[in-house]
């Protein structure tokens, strides 16, 4: 049930990103209030989005974090080590503080490569 979760919640980021760079509609070279607007929007749901991935993975048994501080704890606090975690990685920060250990390497490095690429295809967008 809890790798279901995990699935589930990948599937609505990745969805999301899908829908909103499928929405085609003609901008013009200026700053656009609804652009910015939705690439907060955006940012955020990817931010929440992996960092329930992040906690489901936690929960399921998996070492996510090298301090551990996924493992043990109340779950809100464990759930905000992971909406921290997933800022830094997506906005790539990386205070250093923290990093991923095991098979979260390999999501936390989707989400870098996610939060270094989004901001090009946003400007692509508004140029376009």
């Amino acid at each position: 049930m809890k790798l279901f979760s995990v699935a589930f919640v990948a599937i609505i980021v990745i969805s999301s990103i899908y829908t909103f760079l499928k929405h085609n509609t003609r901008m013009r070279n200026a700053f656009s209030k609804e652009l910015f607007i939705s690439f907060l929007i955006i940012y955020a749901i990817l931010m929440v989005g992996f960092a329930l991935i992040y906690f489901l993975m936690s929960r399921i048994g998996f070492t996510v974090l090298s301090d551990m501080s996924l493992q043990y704890g109340a779950s809100l606090d464990r759930f905000l080590r992971s909406f921290y975690f997933s800022g830094v990685t997506l906005m790539t920060v990386g205070y250093g503080d923290i990093y991923p250990v095991g098979v979260a390497r390999f999501v936390s490095l989707v989400e870098a490569a996610i939060g270094y690429l989004l901001p090009a295809a946003f400007l692509y967008k508004l140029i376009k």
